[in-house]
């Protein structure tokens, strides 16, 4: 399937990183959410991005005001039926994913192909409480989109060759790189990176050592850009709590079992960047470590 049009469910921090990559490789893009605001600052995110790449080169300010010109907005979820490729880009909850499924599921046409963004939930689930699941595939974009270079294609038991092959083609359209996923709790990326901050969580709730010093360690000590709870902060802790859940009731391991410390952070609304606080304070001119 030749796929030229894109409808991308959420407009959030994902959502608005996969519409933005998509108009820049030339496809139509609609996005929806439930609020004019959430559209407003989704749209409004994606100029600030193209006009950062323009600002480094990366782009033509041409291909800036072509991308923009691509990209509608609607709040009404059965507009995007009449897209070749729909990529749900909802929060990560699997009642919220299911729910958007079926209520779009009326409006589609029959050879759309529908795909979930999800970073951890199962695809066959998923794809089973639909009309189409041969059709459906995880596409697993990493945050943020513009920037990271691969994608996860995560095939469910019914998913059939072209599906995957047509999704396959859209990736090296974007200018990015696929890695196939089979369909198991968090797939590759987060089946490893997730288990890696829990730890890091534990080391901290046990007094091992302070958000300082455990950041720092792991940069200056294994060389990675981000320290682990820097990195939390940035995805979104109720995210990494979601996602650490997953595992723990897929594989029933006690070693996936969620710090309680990483529970208390979420229930006190101390959710990373986007809320101000987690690990870190972002409400001052500099991060200060809250712990």
């Amino acid at each position: 399937m030749d796929i030229k049009s894109v409808g991308v469910i959420g407009a959030g921090q994902m959502g608005n990183g996969i519409a933005h990559v998509f108009a820049v490789a030339g496809f139509d893009v609609v996005i929806n959410d439930i609020s004019q605001e959430a559209l407003d600052k989704g749209t409004g995110l994606i100029r600030r991005n193209l006009e950062r790449q323009v600002s480094r080169d990366k782009i033509s300010a041409e291909t800036m005001d072509a991308a923009m010109a691509r990209i509608k907005t609607t709040l009404k979820l059965p507009e995007l039926g009449q897209t070749d490729l729909v990529i749900e880009a909802a929060t990560e909850r699997e009642t919220v994913k299911s729910a958007i499924f079926e209520d779009l599921q009326p409006h589609l046409k029959p050879e759309t192909i529908l795909t979930s963004n999800t970073s951890s939930i199962s695809i066959t689930r998923l794809a089973s409480r639909t009309d189409r699941p041969e059709r459906f595939m995880g596409f697993h974009f990493m945050n943020p989109v513009p920037v990271m270079q691969l994608v996860e294609l995560i095939r469910g038991i019914a998913t059939d060759e072209a599906t995957y092959k047509t999704l396959l083609g859209v990736v090296e359209k974007l200018g990015k790189t696929a890695a196939s996923a089979e369909d198991f709790p968090a797939f590759i990326v987060n089946r490893i990176l997730m288990p890696m901050i829990n730890e890091a969580v534990y080391t901290l709730y046990e007094g091992v050592g302070s958000v300082k010093s455990i950041d720092e360690s792991m940069k200056l000590g294994a060389n990675h850009p981000m320290g682990p709870l820097e990195l939390a902060d940035f995805i979104g802790l109720d995210t990494c709590l979601a996602i650490m859940n997953v595992l723990h009731d897929g594989l029933a391991d006690t070693k996936y079992r969620p710090c309680p410390l990483l529970t208390k952070y979420v229930e006190a609304g101390w959710l990373g960047r986007k809320t101000q606080r987690g690990f870190y304070d972002y409400r001052g001119e500099t991060p200060v470590p809250t712990r």
